[in-house]
């Protein structure tokens, strides 16, 4: 558990020595070359293994103390390389300007609590709050699940069968099995914790390629889940295994985070265009909300009480509001400008919750729709971009911080 601040300004995972090249390999066209220097035959060596060189030249950049904060948390590297391959970077991918984190004070207490994950570089990507108490998460490159009993600070990963799953979202059955999509092979697994025993249900479609965000309805019977890249949302019956996708009527919709409503009807957003939708649970059919900016981009969604859709409005800056009965949308600037890119979002007791993914460091996000009034803390560890947050059952929240290979636990006070 982590109780000091590392260096604030680490934000995106970059570094695995878990995955291969080709779980990696998203991106279009040959990748960048690393430009001429000491240590970059080291860097070629220790980084570029895992995935390609775009993402350290796009990564915006760090400060000598930021990439060192950044390294330690993604490899073992010995005495003699760590000074190469730190001054490589340092000298060459400089830090460029972020937006600062933006602190506002407020009436609400809390408590942040963080643990690096064993798997060094595996990029922590969703986290999960089960009636146990336990919190897991994906360990997206390090083709793994983890539990964490924040009690205790134990830690176990579970492996999984096919190699480069990339398992992505998460959540959990009435039975205590743990279920995952494998964003990099197209499937959606099933893990059981007692044994260690993981089940795999294969995409029926070859463009369902990337399985994205599960979430089981109010029954618990039937799993939901997005399909970004392929464009789709699919249901799974895991009594029988069956599945059925519907692809988006909005060509590049590129559905992304999912969740039921009160009245057990899955909403999600379109991270590639300015929408959010639904799926009739019976018929399949998809009943899309346009968002009033052509610029938004919403990534990830919570609901309230009253069934009102909240977004993070990932491009623009904003935090908002859909009335899915009305169409009425309403929008408040994110505390951190319009760069800040919030991301991961949650409800706790209609209190809004989400992350400023852009900031430096990262920042959690109290937003409460009675007095519209914002309150703003500073991530311990920089976050390194909170892609995801859940509620828990006594109202707190998990953040899984993906760049710096941690899990944290929100105490709320």
């Amino acid at each position: 558990m982590l109780r000091r601040a590392l260096a604030p300004f680490v934000v995106a995972a970059l570094f695995c020595l878990v995955a291969p090249v080709s779980s990696q390999q998203r991106g279009r066209g040959a990748p960048p070359p690393l430009p001429e220097g000491s240590g970059r035959e080291l860097v070629q060596a220790k980084c570029v293994t895992c995935h390609q060189t775009n993402l350290i030249t796009n990564s915006g950049g760090y400060n000598r103390e930021g990439w060192d904060a950044l390294l330690k948390s993604m490899l073992n590297l010995s005495a003699d390389e760590a000074p190469a391959v730190l001054g490589y970077l340092a000298t060459n991918f400089p830090e460029k300007p972020r937006p600062a984190a933006v602190v506002i004070p407020g009436t609400a207490t809390v408590s942040i609590k963080e643990w690096m994950v064993p798997s060094l570089g595996s990029r922590p990507h969703d986290p999960l709050a089960t009636p146990d108490g336990a919190i897991w998460w994906t360990g997206m490159f390090a083709n793994v699940l983890g539990r964490l009993d924040p009690k205790t600070g134990a830690m176990k990963e579970f492996p999984l069968n096919t190699v480069q799953s990339g398992p992505h979202g998460l959540t959990n059955d009435r039975a205590g099995n743990i279920w995952f999509t494998a964003n990099s092979k197209a499937y959606v697994g099933k893990l059981d914790p007692r044994t260690g025993e993981v089940t795999e249900f294969a995409m029926p479609d070859p463009a369902a390629r990337d399985p994205h965000t599960p979430i089981f309805d109010k029954t618990g019977t039937i799993l939901w889940f997005t399909v970004q890249g392929g464009n789709m949302v699919g249901r799974l019956n895991p009594q029988t295994g069956e599945i059925k996708l519907v692809t988006m009527p909005t060509q590049g919709a590129r559905p992304y985070g999912i969740l039921m409503n009160s009245r057990n009807v899955p909403f999600f957003v379109d991270f590639g265009v300015n929408k959010v939708a639904s799926i009739d649970p019976n018929t399949m059919a998809v009943r899309e909300y346009p968002l009033p900016n052509a610029e938004s981009r919403p990534r990830r969604i919570a609901i309230t009480s009253d069934d009102m859709i909240w977004y993070s409005d990932y491009s623009r800056g904003y935090l908002g509001r859909l009335n899915p009965t009305t169409g009425e949308v309403k929008e408040w600037p994110s505390p951190g400008g319009p760069q800040s890119q919030p991301y991961g979002i949650t409800v706790s007791k209609d209190i809004v919750w989400y992350s400023e993914s852009a900031v430096r460091p990262n920042t959690l996000v109290r937003f409460d729709p009675k007095t519209e009034k914002f309150q703003t803390w500073i991530i311990p560890s920089g976050g390194g971009i909170v892609r995801h947050m859940m509620t828990t059952s006594d109202g707190n929240l998990v953040l899984a911080c993906s760049g710096v290979n941690r899990v944290a636990l929100v105490e709320i006070r």
